[in-house]
């Protein structure tokens, strides 16, 4: 069981005076929205070689009272453990990432989203990066639906769904989905591959990212740092230090880390001298 005080105090949002008993689209929304502004996107601990624990009190322990963050295997069971605390139906989907990706390519099926049922049926994803969903869409349109961020829509193809955001005119693909359940042992191997194999992208590369107000968001791709505005443009410096890394990490992101850590990963390429 999740702390319900605790993860709403983290995320900043009033708790006292809720009725888990009537969920509905606006508390979803509210939840979701402040999730994503509050608790990051990160693969730090990936890059530190330690594993990640998808149990519900190891994740509650570092999202919620050490105030990391994690990615979509620890953000999304810990959103559908609350919400099903709350009395929401929810169950989890599994997907394969495709963004920036050829159609023609086949991705593990490694990401893990929320399936809600109010009227209709709906998709929250609170784990996505760069792109996490800051309001629930629902899954019975092609339709284009607004967001606090981008515009997303799901696009059917045989059994197939695309997740897509839309920047500027373009459409991309962030996921697939079947809409098939992903159990929980399916989650840990899904995990496992994520966060230990040699060729998982999160060990090669330091991610962090998180949703701001007025649709704009903040990301970190090794040593890139990036402040996006709502209309899609980008606002970029590199981090020229280890120690200027720690320093964005703790005032952008809320990720305090000890004096003199290092993340080992391929994609930090530090300047010489």
């Amino acid at each position: 069981m999740i702390d319900l005080d605790r993860y709403f105090a983290r995320i900043g949002l009033p708790w006292s005076g809720r009725d888990p008993r009537t969920p509905t689209l606006d508390t979803l929304n509210q939840i979701v929205a402040a999730h994503v502004m509050a608790i990051p996107f990160e693969n730090l601990d990936v890059l530190l070689g330690r594993p990640i624990d998808l149990d519900l009190g190891a994740i509650q322990r570092k999202l919620i009272d050490d105030r990391r963050g994690g990615y979509c295997f620890e953000q999304n069971s810990l959103l559908l453990a609350v919400l099903t605390q709350l009395g929401f139906e929810a169950r989890p989907l599994s997907g394969r990432v495709r963004f920036g990706r050829p159609r023609d390519y086949t991705p593990a099926r490694t990401h893990l989203v929320v399936r809600v049922e109010l009227d209709a049926s709906w998709l929250v994803d609170v784990g996505i990066g760069a792109l996490s969903m800051s309001a629930a869409i629902r899954l019975d349109t092609a339709e284009p639906q607004a967001t606090l961020h981008e515009p997303r829509r799901l696009v059917r193809d045989g059994n197939l769904v695309f997740h897509q955001a839309r920047f500027g005119d373009d459409w991309h693909d962030v996921y697939e989905l079947t809409l098939e359940e992903m159990p929980p042992i399916d989650r840990e191997v899904a995990n496992w591959y994520t966060c230990a194999h040699p060729q998982s992208h999160f060990k090669h590369r330091l991610s962090v990212s998180r949703a701001l107000p007025e649709g704009r968001r903040i990301s970190l791709l090794n040593r890139e740092l990036t402040l996006r505005e709502r209309d899609g443009r980008g606002h970029h410096r590199m981090i020229e230090s280890p120690d200027e890394l720690l320093a964005v990490l703790d005032e952008h992101f809320g990720l305090a880390f000890p004096p003199g850590t290092r993340f080992p990963c391929p994609g930090l390429d530090w300047p010489a001298g």
